[in-house]
C-alpha cells in the first residue's frame, strides 16, 4: 500500500461523506428538495414559475414579483427512509466470508425551512430564505457486515439566502440571490484491526511483520472484537449565489427559468482513532518521525482539509391555467453532479505530491415532474403530482454504504386551506418508490483493508411535511 494507512482511511471516509448521499436525501445525492410544503404536495412540478408563497425566494427569486405586501413562510419535513441491506458474498482481504449481520439505516429526520418577502416600491421585491439544501443522517448497527466502509453519517448544512427581484416589464420579472452557506459533517466508521496492522507491517521498512501482528493477538481478518474506530468531522462556510427569470407567455401562462450556482467547499476538520489496545503500539511505532523529520502520522489524531464542489442546478417550469379550477405544472431539474468527479485529500504529516484522491465518477441528473392544482373553493386547493429523479452513481462498482441510492418515483399529494385573508397553511405527503441497489464496493480496498461490501439495498421513503403561511 503506497502512503500511509490513515492517509487511505480519510480518503474513503472524508470524500464520500462530503460527496455522497444517503437514503435520508430525496433529490439527487444528498440534495434536499424539501424546501416547501406546497411545492411537494404537486412533486414540485412548477416550481420555478409558479410563485404562489414565499417559499419561491429557494426555487426562482423572480417570482417574488408575485406576491404583494410582506409575507412569512414557517415549513417542516418528516422523513423517514428506510434501506434494508441483504448480504449477497461480501469478502475479506482474502476473499472469504465477511462476517457480520445485514443492517437497515435511516432513522426519521426533521428539516425546516424559513422565508420572508417583502414588495417595495418602483416594481423592487426583497425576501430572505433560511433552509438546508444538502443533507444526510444514516446509521448503521453495530458489527454489520459493512462496517468497514460506514457506520455513522451525518452533514448538515444551512444556507441563508437573502434575495431581490425586479419586475421589469408587465411580463418579464428578474431576480437575484446569495447563498451563504455552512455545512458541517460527522463520519464513523470501524477498522479492522489486523488488516490495519498488517499495511502498518508493509510500511514499516522491516521494524515489524505481519508474524508480529499475529503474536501480539491479533486473530484474522473481519474479527469484530478486535474492531477499531475512526470518527471524522469538519465544517465549512462558503458563498454562492442564485438567479432566476419569469416570463409571462399570456395571463394563464407562465414560464420559469432559474439556476442556483455549485459551491466549493474547503472542509477543515479532525481525524480521531480509537485503536484497539493490541494494535496501538505498532501505529506508535510507525508513526514516531525519524531524525531527518520525514516520518508521517498513521492511525493517529489529527487535523484533515478536503476540497468538494457541491452542484449547480438549472431548472425550467411551466405553469398553465387550464381553467378557473385546474392548473397543469411542469418542471425540468438539470444538476451537475460530474463536479464531484475527485476530491483530495490534504493532511497534516501527509507525504507532498502523494495526496490521495477519490473518483467518485458521478454523473450528471435530470429530474422531470409533473403535476396539478385544483382550486376546490376560495379557501381550498388540492394538489398532486408525479416525479422521476435520477441518481449520480454510475453502477454498484461506484456504490458506497454511506449512499445506498437509485432512481425513485415520487407520488405526491398535498392540499393547502385559508381560513381568513392572513393566515393559511399547507399539508403533503410523498411516497418514493426506490429501485434496488446493487453495492459491489471494492473502491475502499485499502482503507478497508480489502473488504469488500457486495449485497443489496431495498428502500422507499416517506414524507409528511406541513407549512403555515402569513400575510401582512
Amino acid at each position: 500500500m503506497n502512503n500511509n494507512i490513515r492517509t487511505a482511511f480519510t480518503k474513503t471516509l472524508l470524500a464520500v461523506g462530503i460527496a455522497s448521499a444517503s437514503t435520508l436525501t430525496q433529490a439527487a445525492s444528498f440534495q434536499l428538495i424539501e424546501q416547501s410544503a406546497s411545492g411537494q404536495g404537486a412533486a414540485y412540478a412548477g416550481a420555478a414559475a409558479l410563485g404562489e408563497d414565499a417559499s419561491t425566494v429557494y426555487f426562482n427569486p423572480a417570482a417574488m414579483t408575485r406576491l404583494s405586501g410582506q409575507q412569512i413562510v414557517v415549513a417542516g419535513h418528516v422523513i423517514s427512509p428506510n434501506a434494508a441491506f441483504t448480504n449477497n458474498g461480501s469478502t475479506d482481504a482474502l476473499g472469504t466470508a465477511l462476517t457480520g449481520p445485514n443492517s437497515d439505516t435511516g432513522d426519521p429526520a426533521f428539516v425546516p425551512n424559513f422565508y420572508y418577502t417583502a414588495e417595495l416600491a418602483n416594481e423592487l421585491y426583497v425576501g430572505v430564505g433560511v433552509n438546508v439544501p444538502f443533507g444526510l443522517a444514516t446509521e448503521y448497527d453495530d458489527g454489520w457486515v459493512g462496517r468497514y466502509h460506514a457506520l455513522r453519517s451525518e452533514i448538515t448544512s444551512i444556507n441563508i439566502n437573502p434575495s431581490i427581484a425586479w419586475k421589469a416589464t408587465d411580463a418579464l420579472s428578474v431576480g437575484i440571490g446569495i447563498s451563504i452557506q455552512y455545512l458541517e459533517l460527522e463520519l464513523t466508521n470501524n477498522i479492522d484491526s489486523y488488516g490495519a496492522c498488517v499495511n502498518l507491517a508493509a510500511n514499516s521498512q522491516g521494524a515489524f511483520t505481519g508474524a508480529d501482528c499475529v503474536d501480539a493477538g491479533l486473530a484474522g481478518f473481519s474479527v469484530a472484537s478486535q474492531d477499531s474506530a475512526v470518527k471524522l468531522d469538519g465544517d465549512s462556510l462558503e458563498i454562492g449565489w442564485n438567479m432566476g427569470i419569469l416570463y409571462d407567455v399570456d395571463d394563464k401562462n407562465r414560464i420559469g427559468v432559474a439556476y442556483r450556482s455549485s459551491i466549493k467547499h474547503n472542509v477543515e476538520g479532525n481525524a480521531s482513532y480509537n485503536l484497539d489496545p493490541r494494535l496501538q503500539p505498532f501505529a506508535d511505532g510507525i508513526s514516531a518521525p525519524p531524525p531527518d523529520g520525514s516520518g508521517f502520522n498513521v492511525l493517529q489524531n489529527t487535523t484533515l482539509e478536503a476540497s468538494a464542489e457541491l452542484p449547480e442546478s438549472f431548472s425550467l417550469s411551466y405553469v398553465g391555467e387550464v381553467n378557473d379550477k385546474w392548473t397543469a405544472l411542469f418542471d425540468w431539474t438539470w444538476t451537475g453532479w460530474s463536479h464531484l468527479d475527485v476530491v483530495t485529500i490534504r493532511q497534516q504529516g501527509g507525504i507532498p505530491g502523494q495526496e490521495a484522491t477519490l473518483d467518485l465518477e458521478y454523473k450528471n441528473t435530470n429530474r422531470y415532474s409533473v403535476g396539478v392544482n385544483y382550486q376546490h373553493t376560495d379557501k381550498l386547493i388540492y394538489r398532486g403530482g408525479l416525479a422521476l429523479d435520477q441518481t449520480p452513481i454510475r453502477s454498484p462498482e461506484t456504490t458506497s454504504a454511506r449512499i445506498p441510492g437509485n432512481d425513485r418515483i415520487w407520488v405526491s399529494l398535498g392540499a393547502g386551506y385559508a381560513p381568513s385573508t392572513s393566515w393559511s397553511f399547507d399539508v403533503a405527503y410523498s411516497h418514493l418508490f426506490i429501485d434496488d441497489t446493487e453495492i459491489n464496493n471494492f473502491a475502499c480496498a485499502s482503507s478497508c483493508s480489502g473488504a469488500a461490501l457486495i449485497g443489496t439495498y431495498e428502500s422507499s421513503v416517506d414524507i409528511l411535511s406541513a407549512q403555515a403561511n402569513f400575510y401582512f
